[in-house]
């Protein structure tokens, strides 16, 4: 799978998990149960959806964590009307750097890389 297909894939798998809390919040503060039963099957799709990216585990989740976070805090922003103060920017930035360094710097180093750092002295 391509990193373009990943990156899409991790975006609305973040979608359906902040929306599917969204439901459930609603549903708690008197949207009623309907709202928390969609809101459980619509987390329940998250989960199938990112778990359908093929990554390791701890790759996948540590990478998703970043595009959780932004979703997140535009879904505060925007649905539900939280401030956003720039501590929480500056600390969105913080996961986001963490989640690129997840998912960028486990690569494995190419071929064509590894044989110029090769440290045998053969």
């Amino acid at each position: 799978m391509s990193i373009a297909v990943q990156v899409i894939m991790m975006i609305v798998a973040a979608l359906f998990e902040v929306g599917g809390d969204a439901l459930i919040r609603r549903g708690i503060t008197g949207g009623g149960i309907a709202l928390i039963v969609v809101g459980f099957l619509v987390l329940g799709t998250y989960g199938v959806l990112v778990n359908l990216i093929g990554l390791d585990f701890s790759k996948l989740l540590g990478a998703y964590v970043g595009w959780f976070a932004v979703v997140s805090v535009l879904f505060g922003r925007f649905v539900f009307g939280d401030r956003t103060p720039v501590s929480l920017w500056a600390g969105l930035a913080l996961v986001l750097a963490g989640s690129l360094v997840i998912q960028i710097g486990s690569r494995s180093v190419p071929p064509s890389v590894s044989k110029i750092v090769r440290t045998d002295t053969h």
